[in-house]
């Protein structure tokens, strides 16, 4: 099968000197080392005896980073290299800034965001500044774009993390992005094949549906994967999506009942990634110990029969010694081929060379020194762009009660309500940004408490709070992460007490810098305003605009309304 692989064109370009450099060292690796340069653990942190372990337990090919403190991740990262005879792509979720692979990286915002914004310029910053940032700290391997359509708005892991729901907006934007990765030098990964955003539900829990029809699949997501792939797209990012109408084409005799996530299906990778779309880079895996992955079969099967069916590397462990004996144990039972096997890592060192880390390696050159990392992070024209996507993003979805501009001076007294945002994985802790920006521009601000006020509230009465307060802002961060079954609003017990029972006596202004389907559970709400991102550019440009200081000019990527006529009054 490594005949079908042409190292000379697109998206690997390499030189016969690459070439050479590929072929011998896979031919001077082990079974166990090439074995272990199908594996990209998750990093276990910037600790030298984890990372150490990682190498010893695998010796893997690949290294997915969380966020640290640059510093921390600058070093493990240099640990790595130095440490590895054949060199690491290093990966980050690069998807919405440099905060992706640092904690201190520039939070520049969501995919959809820029779409909102209607100009690829801001995609493409975008992609400059994640993958300068990262390259910053030793990353090499952005997994990003994200290619999906935001078709269901009750999905609650694509959302505001894809550039909407139109095919052209999402290869315009992607191409943009991409392009400014690249031209950081660092490789992309599109995903999540054959495409994520139909289904309501998430595949961090279960296998997922595509349920486009075949021909459907191939104007949308199809065109979007022909697009990327034709523009040089590094490697794809498979989901545990399954895409019936397209694998029961290619294999008439499969039943419903015996389909498999696509990081499973030999129909999806070999039949329609490799051959009806023509990709010749890297396939990846997404997370392995996804439900989506983990409820198809025995992992003891699951582990070999991903590669087997035309995945190049496996994404993250179970238990690493064990997931590394499955592999072995699947190749000795000859559920994987050794064939299979070398063109799996052939492809691997293929995108090292595209990416020059054999080079690079001789030259010491793999990681940056620590005075890269402030270089990038003193740039200011990466907070400058972050500002102009943010100034051409924020929505006015609607005003039908003309409550803006609100004017600080007559309508001081605002009354603060807080969904979402929590501090920590899920959430930004924005609220108190947003709040801050708020006094300063000249609001009095008070923030309900809805533990304090759990029964108290149910008896104020109308003219208590009509007296108390001149305006009433609903502020909405619900981001989308993964392992949440919903993105919805999640009113307080009891009663819903903090539901906006005074919606006719008061401007009630709805501000979502998270899922922009807020309308779906605030029909009555008369003015909603659009941010997609909760990064401190979006923050500031909202309250310019809810003062009157600037312009709305973004324009929806998708509709805000949910398909309902009563989200429109």
């Amino acid at each position: 099968m490594t005949n079908k692989i042409d190292l000379h064109a697109n998206p690997f370009y390499l030189t016969d000197e690459d070439i050479r450099w590929v072929e011998e060292t896979k031919e001077n690796m082990s079974t166990e080392e090439k074995v272990g340069q199908i594996f990209c653990p998750i990093a276990p942190g910037p600790d030298k005896a984890a990372l150490q372990d990682v190498l010893d337990t695998l010796h893997p090919g690949g290294m997915m980073f969380r966020a640290l403190p640059g510093k921390e991740i600058q070093g493990a990262q240099r640990y790595l290299q130095e440490k590895s005879a054949v060199p690491l792509l290093l990966a980050a979720n690069l998807e919405a800034g440099g905060n992706g692979v640092m904690s201190e990286g520039t939070y520049f915002g969501y995919p959809m965001e820029m779409a909102a914004t209607g100009d690829t310029v801001h995609a493409y910053h975008l992609g400059k500044v994640s993958a300068a940032e990262g390259n910053a700290t030793g990353c090499n391997w952005a997994f990003s774009p994200i290619v999906d359509r935001n078709v269901n708005y009750l999905n609650p892991i694509t959302n505001v993390r894809t550039y909407g729901d139109d095919t052209d907006m999402v290869i315009a934007m992607s191409k943009a992005f991409s392009k400014g990765v690249q031209e950081e030098g660092m490789a992309v990964a599109i995903k999540h094949f054959p495409g994520d955003g139909m289904d309501y539900r998430d595949q961090h829990l279960h296998p997922t549906i595509n349920s486009c029809s075949a021909e459907e699949w191939d104007e949308t997501y199809g065109e979007i994967y022909r697009q990327l792939i034709a523009a040089g797209a590094e490697s794809v990012m498979v989901g545990h999506i399954l895409q019936p109408a397209w694998q029961q084409k290619l294999n008439p005799s499969l039943e419903l009942r015996d389909l498999l996530p696509a990081t499973l299906s030999p129909e999806l990778l070999q039949g329609l990634l490799r051959e009806h779309l023509g990709f010749n880079g890297l396939i990846i895996t997404d997370a392995t110990p996804m439900g989506g992955f983990t409820n198809a079969m025995s992992r003891r099967e699951s582990v070999p029969r991903a590669i087997a069916a035309g995945c190049d590397m496996f994404l993250f462990n179970r238990n690493m010694a064990e997931d590394f004996q499955f592999m072995l144990d699947g190749l000795k039972q000859g559920i994987l081929t050794e064939e299979r096997l070398d063109e799996a890592v052939t492809r691997i060192l293929a995108l090292k060379a595209h990416l020059k880390l054999h080079l690079r390696q001789q030259q010491g050159k793999l990681v940056p020194d620590e005075a890269a990392l402030q270089e990038v992070l003193d740039r200011k024209e990466f907070k400058k762009w972050a500002e102009d996507a943010a100034d051409k993003a924020a929505t006015l979805v609607k005003d039908t009660q003309q409550a803006l501009p609100l004017n600080p001076v007559t309508q001081k007294r605002l009354l603060l309500y807080v969904f979402g945002d929590e501090w920590g994985y899920f959430g930004s802790g924005s609220a108190k940004l947003f709040k801050k920006l708020l006094e300063e521009a000249g609001f009095t601000v008070d923030v309900f408490d809805k533990e304090a006020m759990r029964f108290a509230y149910i008896d104020i009465k109308r003219a208590d709070i009509v007296k108390q307060y001149d305006a009433v802002i609903y502020y909405a961060n619900i981001e989308p992460a993964s392992n949440k079954s919903t993105l919805r609003m999640e009113w307080n017990w009891p009663m819903a007490s903090n539901m906006p029972w005074f919606i006719h006596d008061l401007p009630v202004i709805g501000v979502a810098t998270g899922s922009p389907y807020l309308l779906q559970d605030m029909p009555a709400l008369k003015t909603l305003i659009n941010g997609y991102t909760a990064a401190p550019a979006m923050l500031k440009a909202i309250v310019d605009k809810l003062t009157g200081k600037s312009e709305f000019v973004g324009r929806s990527p998708v509709d805000p309304f949910c398909g309902m006529w009563q989200t429109k009054f």
